[in-house]
Order: C-alpha cells, then sequence, then structure tokens
C-alpha cells in the first residue's frame, strides 16, 4: 500500500499543516508490506489502528451516545475515516463528518479510501477516492466541513 494524493475539500490541508500533521496522515499510507488484494482490509485497518493509537488518537468513537454509529478515530478537534468497504458506506461517512462539525465536536476531517483501481483489487463495490471526490464537489455547498480526501493504492 503507499500514499495516492489528495482531495482539498473546503481548506483541509491547511487546517492539517497549522497542527503540523499533514505529512504523518498521509505518510501512515506509506505500507509497502501491505498489498492491496482481496481480504487486505483487516491488514490495512489493523495497521491504521496501530498508527493512531501511538499517537494518542481515541479509535472507534461513539457519534452519539444514543445511536451505535463511529468513526473511526478523533483526537481533539480532528476526525479520521477510513472507508475500505462497500460503497454505499462512504456518503453516510461524510454525514457523519458534517454531523460533528454542526456539533462543533470536530473543525476538520480526514477521509482515507483506496483508488478506484486500487478499489477494484479490494473487491466488488468498495468505495474509492474518486467517487467520493466527485460527490464532494457536486455537494460542497451541504458538506461543508473542511476534509482531507485521501487516496491510496
Amino acid at each position: 500500500m503507499k500514499f495516492g494524493f489528495v482531495h482539498d475539500h473546503h481548506h483541509a490541508v491547511s487546517e492539517w499543516e497549522s497542527r503540523d500533521i499533514y505529512d504523518w496522515v498521509t505518510d501512515i499510507f506509506q505500507a509497502p508490506a501491505i498489498r492491496l488484494q482481496r481480504g487486505c482490509t483487516n491488514d490495512i485497518r489493523a495497521h491504521i489502528t496501530r498508527e493512531f493509537q501511538a499517537e494518542g488518537w481515541a479509535l472507534n468513537v461513539k457519534i452519539d451516545q444514543e445511536l451505535n454509529n463511529t468513526i473511526f478515530a478523533v483526537k481533539d478537534d480532528l476526525g479520521f475515516q477510513i472507508q475500505t468497504g462497500n460503497m454505499s458506506r462512504a456518503p453516510y461517512d461524510l454525514l457523519k463528518f458534517q454531523y460533528l462539525f454542526q456539533s462543533k465536536k470536530i473543525s476538520t476531517a480526514a477521509f482515507a479510501l483506496p483508488t478506484k483501481l486500487a478499489a477494484a483489487k479490494i473487491g466488488s463495490n468498495v468505495a474509492y477516492f474518486e467517487r467520493i471526490c466527485k460527490e464532494l464537489m457536486v455537494f460542497d455547498r451541504v458538506i461543508t466541513v473542511p476534509i482531507l480526501l485521501i487516496a491510496f493504492e
């Protein structure tokens, strides 16, 4: 697995750079030992989990105490989500970010997804960067939370 590229939704890059963790959050995806193929999602998630735990992030954070909805990680006013599953989950992840932003629980987010080509190696109908990037551009007035969209391959 390697880092691909980013999309800067509502100036999220500057938010992550100002906290001095832009390079860290993108470098996490430089993991050549992880091969993108069917059945690799557990390896990807285990690697990302170790990296975030080492930096003191809270993992699997409930967005509401009455619901069982979570995002992958939160630290201070930052939220992070990785999506390596079904395409239908990705817009829901964006909705969770927007809710946390409007509730003033986060001020910016990062969302990591495989590229279209990498998603095809992982499985069928897997969420991918290019699609979510287009959706963010269409819904830029609806999804107002700054999101650093990260592509990995």
